[in-house]
């Protein structure tokens, strides 16, 4: 009689693939979990706007600020202004004549959707009318943002210096 029995060597080596196929799946369960988790949508204003889907959750947009609508509570840290949609497209903002050009049309243009914006926190330096602002928070369900970042660009600022740098560097 003839019996059917496994070896030892056998049996570790399936408890060592087994356990490895365990460890596997555990590793590509927490990249799938973190990378859901941390998805960020980078938005222009009018996508925001056009997506209510998009409330409450956590987005990244780009707009013009309006300067007429800043408002700043030194005592509480809170300030409040306006943006409006502007192109996400490097492509679009060269068709237009470039950054300056865009961000100024922009704030002119009283037909661009536009959304109010609140902050808490020291307000920066470069908060000016025709400033980008780049923002990442949530826009709650009455339209309004509440951005946890703000983060500014003022490309007049920059564009004057261009021509003397490329003067001295010659």
């Amino acid at each position: 009689m003839q019996q059917n029995t496994v070896s030892p060597a056998t049996q570790g080596r399936t408890k060592f693939i087994i356990g490895g196929l365990l460890i596997i799946a555990a590793i590509v369960y927490l990249i799938v979990s973190s990378t859901q988790a941390s998805t960020q949508y980078f938005l222009t204003v009018e996508e925001l706007v056009n997506r209510p889907e998009m409330a409450n959750r956590d987005v990244r947009v780009s707009g013009v600020v309006l300067g007429d609508t800043i408002q700043y509570d030194a005592d509480t840290l809170d300030l409040r202004f306006t943006v409006a949609s502007i192109p996400a497209d490097q492509k679009d903002i060269d068709a237009q004549g470039g950054l300056a050009l865009v961000l100024h049309n922009a704030a002119l243009d009283s037909s661009l959707p536009r959304i109010p914006v609140i902050y808490n926190g020291v307000m920066p330096d470069l908060l000016k009318n025709e400033a980008q602002a780049i923002m990442t928070g949530q826009m709650d369900d009455n339209g309004v943002f509440h951005a946890e970042e703000l983060l500014l660009k003022c490309p007049t600022r920059y564009e004057e210096a261009v021509p003397e740098q490329a003067n001295t560097s010659n």
